[in-house]
């Protein structure tokens, strides 16, 4: 026969009885909280479908994004005088000029600042934020650089400016510089303007989307990743003209437009594609506009061979298609 319980053991039951029912009722709370505080409707196949082959979007992904060139200092006309204005970073003076591009038309007051941070360099000055009107934004006004300067100086492109052209025997691409995320690589770009020729400069390599991605640059559901690789590939390396590695920048999301760097440059690409798949492991310095996308479609179906790097199957093109930059007047 089985002992009774005594009255201290039943006491003993009840307490792990609501000590059970607390913590499955704290659990319920949990799960509650997490999935009403979980974002709605966020999808990759929603973000593809948002920005298809828009190219680069100011506020898709790192809009706020503000950097500009240490030990540099820009002339320029000023909009607003730094001694009277002063800030306590080099972002918030680039903010302050993005603000002066807000109207509707995207014409800026501001298209370059001047930011003082070093407090024992600058002194009395630290701090300030001087604001600028460049008169030709693709050929700024530099007054001086180097380590022994303490002004850090970036550029702003508002809506329609800021592009250049690429020049190819198949058409011009017009590419959007972005400055505020990539500035050593766009300094790069309007150096190579003032450059009387381009000898040198060139796509080689060219390979479609085939069937993986669709016409807007999405990926196709189960399709593999390439090759083809869906990009179109060069050199932005003149013959004559010096070309220092470029620092990493900003990394972004490829997507169907973007233009960068592989490395620390001179070589380049241009996506046909989004490729989410690569994340943010190149340094994207621009965009081609949607219109032209065409030009590069039509560039991935030339004549190619085929070669092995370093075990990746490439498509090179049988004849290299030479490229240059030209200047694109900003639209009035």
């Amino acid at each position: 026969m089985g002992r009774r319980q005594s009255d201290s053991e039943l006491g003993r039951l009840a307490l792990l009885a609501l000590f059970l029912m607390g913590a499955i009722f704290c659990c319920m709370v949990y799960l509650f909280l997490a999935v009403a505080s979980k974002p709605s409707g966020i999808t990759t196949a929603d973000s593809v479908s948002e920005f298809g082959d828009v190219g680069w979007r100011s506020g898709e992904e790192d809009g706020e994004c503000c950097r500009g060139i240490a030990n540099l200092e820009l002339w320029g006309d000023a909009v607003k005088w730094g001694s009277e204005f002063k800030v306590n970073s080099s972002k918030e003076c680039c903010m302050a000029c993005k603000d002066m591009c807000g109207d509707r038309d995207g014409h800026c007051l501001c298209d370059s600042w001047v930011f003082c941070g070093d407090r024992e360099a600058c002194g009395l000055r630290y701090g300030e934020c001087w604001l600028k009107k460049q008169k030709d934004t693709l050929d700024p006004d530099r007054k001086d650089s180097g380590d022994l300067i303490a002004w850090t100086s970036g550029l702003v492109f508002g809506k329609g400016e800021g592009i250049v052209g690429l020049e190819t025997e198949y058409g011009t691409l017009h590419i959007k510089l972005r400055p505020d995320c990539a500035p050593h690589s766009v300094a790069y770009i309007l150096e190579l303007l003032q450059v009387p020729h381009y000898a040198g400069c060139q796509f080689y390599r060219a390979e479609n989307r085939g069937s993986f991605w669709d016409s807007q640059g999405n990926h196709v559901k189960n399709a593999p990743f390439g090759p083809p690789f869906a990009l179109i590939q060069g050199t932005l390396a003149a013959h004559g003209f010096v070309f220092k590695e470029i620092p990493a920048e900003v990394s972004r999301t490829i997507r169907r437009g973007s233009v960068a760097w592989i490395g620390s440059g001179p070589e380049f690409f241009i996506s046909l594609a989004n490729h989410f798949e690569w994340k943010k492991a190149y340094t994207v310095f621009g965009s081609v506009l949607p219109e032209d996308m065409e030009i590069t479609e039509k560039l991935a179906q030339l004549p190619t061979k085929q070669e092995v790097w370093s075990n990746i199957n490439v498509s090179v093109l049988e004849s290299p298609v030479a490229l240059w930059f030209r200047r694109i007047k900003p639209e009035s």
